[in-house]
């Protein structure tokens, strides 16, 4: 190794200020005073745990004057779905499985405490053979044929 001088001190960087410095009332004045541009903003719910926001149906409920409530499943709807699973012998896990649901969905979808959901309201309609949705609701699902 050649010669080292031992005397002399190289700073590679110096540290800024913490980000609980620069954003004290001191830091902040003292940036004005010198001419800094400086953007303070209030972060919305920080230090929270919200971590999924729900925002899609919110505006649409803010929006009704009554009471703020989802639409349930019509009782008409869950009482076909209790009849055409009995017909078929069924029972409610019987359907679940067939369906790949869970048993408590059957069970909310035929006492009327379900949100409709299309596509768990299709494969239930093609599993007892009854149409739920529409004008024709209780009426044997009639199978799609392909015209050529």
């Amino acid at each position: 190794m050649a010669e080292s001088d031992w005397d002399t001190v190289t700073v590679l960087r110096k540290k800024g200020p913490t980000a609980a410095q620069a954003k004290s009332k001191q830091a902040i004045t003292a940036a004005q005073r010198r001419g800094h541009d400086v953007e303070t903003s209030k972060k919305w719910s920080a230090g929270q745990n919200k971590q999924h926001l729900v925002t899609k149906n919110t505006s649409k409920l803010d929006r009704e004057t009554e009471e703020l409530h989802h639409d349930r499943v019509p009782l008409e709807v869950g009482k076909y779905i209790q009849q055409g699973r009995q017909e078929k012998g069924l029972t409610q896990k019987d359907l679940a499985t067939k369906i790949n649901e869970k048993p408590q969905v059957i069970a909310d979808y035929e006492c009327g405490k379900a949100i409709p959901n299309n596509q768990v309201l299709g494969k239930i309609e093609r599993a007892i053979g009854l149409k739920l949705r529409g004008r024709d609701i209780g009426l044997p699902l009639e199978p799609k044929t392909k015209n050529k």
